[in-house]
């Protein structure tokens, strides 16, 4: 496959690889370069997606881990586009299209961009807060103040460096959890593995599929790469630099997309073995604790709690984070915390989805129907991306040669058709 020839290549380059400042092939080396697709890959590990999968889980079994395949396959593709943005530009999605495209046009995406952002943190703030009144009895409102308190303070006070270390190490614990998680259940390997690779839309899917896609895909995921991937870039006046650059950021985001499917597939089957296989249909994230302790042990129930709660403010900084880099594109400006117009965006963000918080009736729907939103907003976003990157005014040397325009034209296909289909069952 072409990855895995481009993931060889990078490979090969690496250990080629021994003039300074050119970084050699040794472990530490290339963790140095693991950082930037596990930010993102927490934004599709958020309680939106816990959420969605238990729903698919518990609703459908296995059957609709082709989405969280098919996902993942459009994500790797997506990210590394937006990542290879950053790289040869210079400049975020925000800054690019803003730079490159007429004022009204950016301005009204990047609107609905910012917009995007605030639904993505509504289901991040709401996981914290949800895990919080599982733990401790809060109330939704308190909950919701406190992870909003937690993650401005976060944000606010540490540099990009340490933030994304907890991140990583959020991310681990998270990934850890779902193993214990599983270990105490039954699986049904072959039953998986149809379930992977075998198309299917069960009646009454529609919506869980969409909202699956809408947590894996993520609009401000696709902001937030191209931003935060200029953290590893050194001397980028040397085309070979920029072309070593790209190479370790693919290594980067195949590696973190892939952890990102492996726990996003570990949730749903979860919920198969543990819901679906009892005949139990999961309404809530609380019912799914509350099921699990006595399904499987008082202990499941805790790791689970205590997962989503580093889950919502893990994702909630990341959101946080990209609703800030896309409101600063707004003005020509880079994502600096220290910037009004940076701290601006973050706020509007953060603080406008914890207002939005309060007029959510159920929660479950509230974070289902919030990706479900994001998908709606996708196909505005792919297309800016596609538009911009396949510019040689914009990319340089570095413009998607014809096929990759190609492949990127066949996931917005398949993203807007989806999208129509939720439309048509949604009015039916």
């Amino acid at each position: 496959m072409e990855f895995v020839r481009r993931f060889m290549a990078a490979v090969s380059d690496m250990a080629r690889l021994r003039d300074h400042p050119r970084p050699r092939l040794t472990a530490l080396e290339i963790f140095k370069y693991v950082g930037p697709g596990l930010l993102v890959t927490v934004g599709f590990i958020d309680p939106g997606n816990w959420a969605s999968n238990v729903a698919a889980g518990s609703d459908f079994g296995y059957t609709l881990l082709w989405m969280v395949t098919l996902s993942t396959v459009m994500l790797i593709i997506l990210q590394h586009n937006a990542a290879h943005l950053g790289i040869a530009t210079g400049l975020c999605l925000s800054e690019a299209a803003m730079k490159h495209l007429p004022r009204p046009v950016a301005v009204s995406a990047l609107g609905t961009a910012v917009a995007a952002s605030v639904s993505t943190a509504l289901a991040e703030l709401l996981g914290g807060a949800i895990a919080l009144r599982m733990l401790f009895g809060l109330p939704l409102a308190v909950g919701t103040l406190l992870t909003l308190v937690v993650v401005l303070w976060m944000l606010f006070s540490k540099s990009y460096r340490r933030l994304e270390r907890y991140i990583i190490g959020f991310v681990s614990l998270i990934g850890l959890s779902f193993i214990f998680e599983l270990s105490l259940v039954h699986l049904d390997w072959p039953a998986a593995l149809a379930g992977w690779v075998t198309p299917s839309l069960p009646d009454g899917s529609l919506p869980v599929v969409m909202s699956v896609l809408g947590a894996v895909v993520m609009p401000h995921n696709l902001f937030l790469h191209s931003e935060i991937i200029q953290s590893r870039q050194w001397n980028l006046d040397e085309p070979a630099m920029i072309k070593r650059q790209l190479k370790y950021e693919y290594l980067d985001t195949l590696f973190s997309m892939l952890v990102g499917f492996c726990i996003n597939s570990a949730m749903i089957l979860l919920a198969a073995s543990a819901f679906f296989s009892h005949g139990v249909s999961v309404g809530e994230l609380e019912q799914a604790k509350a099921l699990l302790s006595p399904l499987l042990g008082p202990s499941a129930g805790l790791v689970f709690a205590v997962s989503l709660l580093l889950a919502g403010v893990a994702s909630s900084v990341t959101a946080g984070m990209a609703g800030g880099s896309i409101f600063a594109g707004i003005f020509g400006e880079p994502y600096d915390i220290h910037d009004s117009h940076s701290r601006l965006g973050v706020v509007i963000t953060l603080v406008g989805a914890a207002v939005c918080i309060l007029f959510v009736g159920d929660p479950l729907k509230g974070l289902i129907y919030s990706q479900i939103a994001l998908s709606i907003q996708l196909p505005i976003t792919i297309l800016l991306q596609i538009g911009l990157t396949s510019r040689r005014s914009v990319m340089g040397s570095y413009v998607n040669r014809p096929f990759t325009t190609g492949v990127l034209a066949v996931v917005a296909a398949v993203v807007i058709a989806l999208n129509i289909m939720l439309l048509v069952d949604t009015l039916a």
